[in-house]
């Protein structure tokens, strides 16, 4: 009786010890994504504001540090991936590359024009939801002097130990949805080919916007 009883104390501390295993590997897993989105925006916002890169001539340096504040937070893939839906599926490799650096281009101007437009503004970080794989965090832009109130969410997916943007939804509108919804109207219209180019010239109208002048 008295072994029968140690072996049953046995096991049930080994189940308990491999569900608080497991509990704290999925809480230690989940934890992070606010501070690593808000981290983001606050680097976004610090170039944004910054004076100096504000200067004729710097629009250049301010899109390479944007670049580098945004790019490891955001998986251009796959929110290239749903913007170009059922379209995605018939692209070559080589395509979906390019297609993705485009694509990532024109979402780092979009995304960094809209913070822009209220980085006199506090961000408040009110949600957050998260399970094994996907997660949300929800923002606020706030002003009670301008009577601002700008709810913008934080779609993300887990890979490894970050937590990846693949969808941001600003004011309830989302810019995967926009784009999907653009992308699908200008392939159904005329062709993929189309799209591309399109995206080709702004991309390149964008680069001599931000190019320096040329010395006299």
């Amino acid at each position: 009786m008295a072994r029968r009883m140690i072996t049953m104390i046995r096991t049930v501390l080994i189940l308990y010890g491999f569900t608080a295993l497991v509990s704290a590997s999925l809480s230690w897993a989940q934890e992070g994504a606010t501070a690593q989105v808000k981290a983001t925006i606050e680097k976004v916002l610090e170039i944004l504001r910054d004076p100096a890169l504000k200067a004729p001539g710097k629009e250049e340096a301010r899109r390479k540090k944007l670049q580098e504040a945004i790019y490891p937070r955001f998986d251009f893939t796959e929110m290239g991936k749903r913007s170009l839906g059922i379209h995605w599926a018939k692209r070559t490799p080589q395509e979906r590359e390019e297609f993705v650096k485009l694509f990532a281009d024109l979402l780092e101007q979009s995304y960094a024009k809209r913070l822009e437009a209220y980085t006199d503004q506090e961000v408040l970080y009110t949600k957050e939801q998260l399970d094994d794989k996907f997660g949300l965090v929800v923002t606020k832009i706030v002003s009670t002097k301008e009577n601002i109130d700008i709810p913008i969410e934080y779609k993300l997916l887990r890979q490894d130990n970050q937590w990846k943007v693949y969808d941001v939804v600003i004011d309830g509108i989302s810019m995967v949805s926009n784009y999907r919804s653009q992308f699908n109207s200008i392939i159904q219209k005329s062709s993929y080919s189309e799209l591309v180019q399109r995206m080709r010239v702004k991309q390149e109208a964008e680069a001599l916007s931000t190019a320096p002048a040329p010395k006299r």
